[in-house]
């Protein structure tokens, strides 16, 4: 499927299941951020972890989900 072929029959279709409007909104959202950002990996050629570096995460980000670690600051001279 082709997002030119999508309609609003589709979107009443997925409404028509219990889905709430707001909830297809957030799932357009991160196709759409998911879209941009697989152009850009592949524009600038960003490597994409083996199975086995997601799976040694896996755990963490469970737990803390995508923060960062935070980098303690020294005192400014």
């Amino acid at each position: 499927m082709q997002p030119q072929e999508l309609t609003r029959e589709d979107a009443e279709g997925v409404l028509s299941t219990g889905v709430t409007e707001q909830a297809l909104v957030d799932a357009i959202h991160v196709a759409a951020l998911f879209n941009m950002i697989d152009r850009l990996a592949d524009s600038l050629g960003w490597a994409v972890p083996s199975d086995e570096a997601f799976s040694a995460r896996a755990q963490a980000m469970l737990e803390s989900g995508y923060t960062l670690a935070t980098v303690p600051r020294t005192a400014a001279p």
